[in-house]
C-alpha cells in the first residue's frame, strides 16, 4: 500500500488550497493508495507540523506551492526528508511554472516537480512514481535523475477540462470554510504580461448544467458565499449573462465573487447587472492602472476609455459592490500617477481600492524581460518589486504605506465615506496624512477601529475642522463609545426631541436612548439606541 500525506500548507485557516481536492478527485476511487492530510498555516511553528507528517509514515508527501507558503514549505520539507530520507517528496503549484532546475539542484530534499495543470498528470506520475525511467513520459515533470541531469518535460495542460471529476467530489473537498472556490474556466483569453494566466489558450469552460448542479451541491451544504475562479468573467456576454440569471435563482442565500474586465462591459451585460437583486454580486474590477501607456506595456486588451467607461458605470450601481485595484510597480507608472488614479477610483465611487505592489511571479513573460522593461525584484518569494525606471525604493515603500492607509480608512466601512469626503475636498489631503501616519510612527501597526477614528478626528481638529462633525457621525453610527474625544460635543442628558425633525433612519419611539450631536448652527443630529444593549451602534437618526 502506497501511503501520501499531503501537506496543507495555507496563509489562514479561512483560506483552502482547490490541490487537494481536483487531485484526489481524478484517483478517489484508486484503492492502490492510502490518503492522509496534515493542514496547517504558514503562522505555526514547523516541529507539530513535522511530527505529524512523520508519524504518518508516508510514501509520498505530496504539496501544492505557491509564494506565500514556499519559504515555510522547504523548512519543512528539507527536515521531513532528514527524518524520512526514503521518502519521495513531490511539489506542484504556480510556483514551478518557471524554470525549475535550478530551484531542483538547490533543494536536493524535493525529489521532483510538476508544472502545470496537475490533475491527470498526477495519476499517471502516482502509477509509475518508483520507476524513474518512466517519468519522461510524465508531462509537466522536472526532475533530477541518478546522475544529475535535468529532466524537463514541458508544461501539462488539461485538454478537455469538463471532463475532470469536480473537486466537490473528494472527500478532502473543505466544505467548514467561510467560502468555496468554483473554477469555471481554466486559461484566459486576456494576455497581460504580469499574470500567470496571460499565456493560457485556450479558454477552456464547464458547461452551464454542469455550473448549476455544483452550485446546487455548494448550496446544499450551506455556504453562503462563491468565488468564481474564472480569470475574466465577462469575456463571453452570452455566457455571462446566462450566468447572472443563474446565480439570480440562489438570491438571497448565497452571494458570487467575480472578476470582471470594465473594458469589456457591454449594453447587454450592463442591463443584465442593473437588475440583479442587491448583494447577490461582489465584482472585482480589474484596472491595474489609468494609463494608457502602462497598460499597452503589460499586453492587457481592451482600450483604457472602454476600461474607465465601464469602472464608472459599475461603480455607480446601488444594487453590488465594486472593488478596482491598482498595482504600483508596473513599468512606466510613476508615484504622482499612483496618486492621481487613487483620487479618479474614489471620484468613480469605488467600493474598495486594492492597491498592490508588482511581483514578478515565475512563467510570467513580465519576468522573462524583467531587465529590458527596467524592473528590478526580489529572487525570493513573494518576487516583489523593488524599483524600477520610474519609481525608486523610497517610493515603492510609499506606495506600500498607502496601501495601508486605504485599508485603514477608504477600505473601512466605518470610515470610508468621510475618508472620500477629504480626499475629494482636497487632493492633498491623502498625501499630507499619509506623511502624518508615518510622523507619528503608526503606519506600520495594527490599529483598532477607534483608534483609526481618534487619529483622523485629531488630524482633522488641526487641519480641516469643517469635517469634525462627519468624523463625529462616523463615530457614533458605528457603535464606538460615546466618551471618547470625537463625541466632545455630544450630549445625552435631559434631551428632549424638537417638534419637528427629518428622519434618516429607523422609527423613533420614547424608550430610547437618545443623544444629539450638535453643529454650528446650534441644531444638529439625533441618534437613538436600544436600551437594552449597551453601547451598540443608534437604529434611529434625525437632523434637526
Amino acid at each position: 500500500m502506497i501511503k501520501i500525506v499531503w501537506l496543507d500548507l495555507n496563509s489562514s485557516y479561512a483560506h483552502s488550497s482547490l490541490a487537494l481536492p481536483a487531485l484526489h478527485a481524478q484517483i478517489k476511487d484508486n484503492t492502490n493508495f492510502k490518503w492522509a492530510v496534515v493542514s496547517a498555516t504558514i503562522n505555526e511553528q514547523v516541529g507539530p507540523i513535522i511530527k505529524k507528517v512523520y508519524l504518518e509514515r508516508p510514501t509520498i508527501i505530496a504539496a501544492s506551492t505557491w509564494l506565500f507558503n514556499h519559504e515555510q514549505l522547504m523548512h519543512i520539507c528539507a527536515r521531513l526528508k532528514a527524518l524520512l530520507p526514503h521518502t519521495c517528496i513531490v511539489l506542484g503549484g504556480p510556483e514551478f511554472l518557471g524554470d525549475n532546475e535550478a530551484f531542483l539542484r538547490k533543494n536536493p530534499f524535493v525529489t521532483c516537480v510538476f508544472r502545470g495543470e496537475g490533475e491527470e498528470v498526477f495519476a499517471q506520475w502516482l502509477n509509475c512514481y518508483g520507476n524513474t525511467e518512466q517519468w519522461t513520459e510524465i508531462a509537466g515533470l522536472c526532475y533530477l535523475n541518478k546522475l544529475g541531469y535535468y529532466h524537463d518535460n514541458g508544461k501539462a495542460f488539461v485538454q478537455h477540462f469538463d471532463q475532470l471529476a469536480a473537486p466537490e467530489e473528494s472527500c478532502y473537498f473543505n466544505w467548514g470554510k467561510p467560502f468555496v472556490q468554483l473554477e469555471t474556466t481554466r486559461g484566459c483569453f486576456n494576455t497581460c504580461a504580469f499574470c500567470v494566466s496571460g499565456g493560457e489558450k485556450p479558454v477552456r469552460a464547464l458547461s452551464l448544467e454542469q455550473i448549476k448542479q455544483r452550485l446546487d451541491l455548494i448550496h446544499k451544504h450551506g455556504i453562503k458565499d462563491v468565488r468564481l475562479l474564472d480569470r475574466t468573467f465577462n469575456y463571453h456576454t452570452r455566457r455571462a449573462k446566462a450566468l447572472l440569471e443563474m446565480f439570480r435563482q440562489y438570491a438571497p442565500h448565497m452571494r458570487f465573487h467575480l472578476e470582471i474586465h470594465p473594458a469589456l462591459l457591454t449594453e447587454e451585460l450592463k442591463e443584465a447587472l442593473t437588475t440583479l437583486p442587491a448583494g447577490l454580486l461582489h465584482l472585482e474590477a480589474g484596472i491595474q492602472s489609468l494609463r494608457e501607456e502602462v497598460l499597452a506595456t503589460c499586453k492587457r486588451k481592451g482600450t483604457l476609455n472602454n476600461a474607465l467607461q465601464g469602472l464608472k458605470y459599475l461603480c455607480s450601481l446601488p444594487n453590488m459592490v465594486t472593488h478596482a485595484d491598482l498595482i504600483a510597480g508596473l513599468p512606466l507608472y510613476t508615484l504622482p500617477q499612483l496618486f492621481e488614479d487613487v483620487h479618479t477610483l474614489a471620484q468613480y465611487n469605488a467600493g474598495e481600492i486594492q492597491l498592490e505592489l508588482l511581483k514578478l511571479l515565475p512563467g510570467t513573460e513580465m519576468r522573462q524581460r524583467a531587465e529590458e522593461l527596467g524592473i528590478c525584484y526580489s529572487p525570493l518569494p513573494p518576487y516583489e518589486v523593488l524599483q524600477t525606471r520610474e519609481i525608486s525604493i523610497e517610493q515603492l515603500q510609499t506606495a506600500r504605506q498607502l496601501s495601508r492607509l486605504l485599508d485603514n480608512y477608504y477600505n473601512t466601512e466605518a470610515w470610508q465615506q468621510v475618508f472620500k469626503q477629504l480626499m475629494l475636498h482636497d487632493n492633498q489631503f491623502l498625501a499630507d496624512f499619509l506623511q502624518h501616519y508615518i510622523r507619528i510612527n503608526i503606519i506600520d501597526q495594527p490599529l483598532s477601529l477607534e483608534k483609526r477614528g481618534l487619529i483622523l478626528y485629531e488630524y482633522c481638529r488641526e487641519h480641516y475642522p469643517s469635517f469634525l462633525i462627519e468624523v463625529s457621525m462616523a463615530w457614533i453610527e458605528n457603535g464606538l463609545s460615546l466618551k471618547k474625544q470625537p463625541t466632545e460635543s455630544v450630549r445625552t442628558k435631559h434631551l428632549t426631541p424638537p417638534e419637528e425633525w427629518q428622519v434618516m433612519y429607523g422609527s423613533y419611539h420614547k424608550d430610547m436612548r437618545l443623544c444629539f450631536l450638535p453643529t454650528s448652527s446650534g441644531k444638529g443630529y439625533w441618534y437613538g439606541f436600544d436600551r437594552e444593549v449597551q453601547q451598540s451602534k443608534p437604529i434611529f437618526k434625525a437632523i434637526e
